[in-house]
């Protein structure tokens, strides 16, 4: 029966991923109101541990994907040229590789450079706390560790406009 489930899950995953990957979503954020950011304790591909109280005091942006989806695959590039843009500004970036065991993860990496942290949540557990809709799915969290914005489906993350308002969360 559970693998049932997880089926279901992963076929309605791929349909909002791919529905969202032919509807072209929109550049700018959807405000959420203050919403506590569900805490968690995944491992990297270097068997760090991150948590997410480690983040606290600086902006967050919270990435859900998987190496199977379409739009997750085409938005990493431009997630990576923002962190290169970010990181000095100290604002935080992580890719939370939604139900996939590390040998795929760290393949993608070698066709994709990625420097922003990537963690590891094989089983969905950690990812079925948060309000995801379909990949990719984006929260932007404010210092404290509250969720302020969401992003479902890919965006262009090099954009200012959306850094900006990532940005603006520093003076809170």
């Amino acid at each position: 029966m559970n693998s049932i489930i997880k089926k279901g899950f992963t076929l309605f995953t791929l349909f909002l991923c791919l529905s969202f990957s032919a509807a072209g979503a929109p550049q700018l954020l959807s405000p959420v109101p203050d919403v506590p950011a569900s805490k968690f304790e995944l491992i990297d591909l270097d068997d760090q541990m991150h948590r997410l109280e480690d983040y606290k005091g600086k902006p967050v942006i919270v990435n859900f994907w998987a190496t199977w989806c379409p739009p997750c695959r085409e938005e990493m590039p431009s997630m990576e040229r923002a962190w290169q843009k970010i990181q000095p500004e100290g604002i935080a970036m992580i890719g939370i590789n939604v139900g996939e065991d590390f040998d795929t993860v760290f393949g993608f990496t070698g066709q994709i450079e990625i420097s922003f942290p990537l963690l590891l949540d094989s089983d969905g557990a950690e990812s079925r706390r948060w309000p995801i809709r379909g990949l990719p799915t984006t929260y932007v969290l404010n210092t404290k560790g509250e969720i302020v914005y969401q992003a479902i489906g890919g965006r262009d993350w090099n954009d200012d406009e959306i850094l900006d308002l990532v940005r603006a969360l520093r003076e809170e």
